[in-house]
């Protein structure tokens, strides 16, 4: 929503796999949010040192989504809730890029998790359920952009 705490952590985490992976200069990760309330401000620091223990640099300054760009740029447009999700959905007027638009658990293999919880108010235990959940669900949208990466590789060979 903010762009302080999910998203950041969730770039933060993709950026730490598709460097292990060998693909930080193949896929063009950026988070941003919903709203403008931090537009600018880094992380919420408290995030921050929760994905610090977990080896993740959040790094990012928040920003808010782009519907005049973003849609056109990324491949895949992917938000931490329901809430959002619609925010988003919203904001294509003329449903071109809806099939870029993804929730993030829709990756992960926990079917029981259908939404990234906002961990602001939810104390530390909140911030490393958030991270468990990220690790998850983007280790599997990795994969996926893996996949799609190959099969135009294959397409155009």
């Amino acid at each position: 929503m903010g762009n302080i705490c999910r998203s950041p952590a969730a770039e933060g985490v993709a950026k730490s796999i598709l460097k292990k992976k060998g693909l930080s200069e193949t896929v063009e990760i950026d988070s941003a949010g919903t709203i403008d309330y931090h537009t600018g401000e880094p992380a919420d620091p408290r995030m921050i040192a929760h994905a610090a223990i977990r080896g993740y640099n959040l790094n990012s300054l928040a920003r808010q989504f782009d519907p005049e760009k973003d849609f056109e740029h990324f491949d895949y447009i992917v938000t931490m809730d329901e809430e959002n999700y619609k925010d988003i959905i919203s904001l294509d007027e003329k449903d071109k890029f809806r099939k870029k638009v993804f929730k993030m658990t829709t990756f992960g293999t926990d079917k029981s998790v259908n939404e990234v919880p906002d961990p602001y108010y939810s104390g530390n235990k909140g911030f490393e359920i958030v991270l468990d959940i990220l690790e998850d669900s983007v280790n599997g949208l990795i994969n996926t952009i893996e996949y799609d990466i190959r099969q135009k590789d294959k397409d155009t060979n």
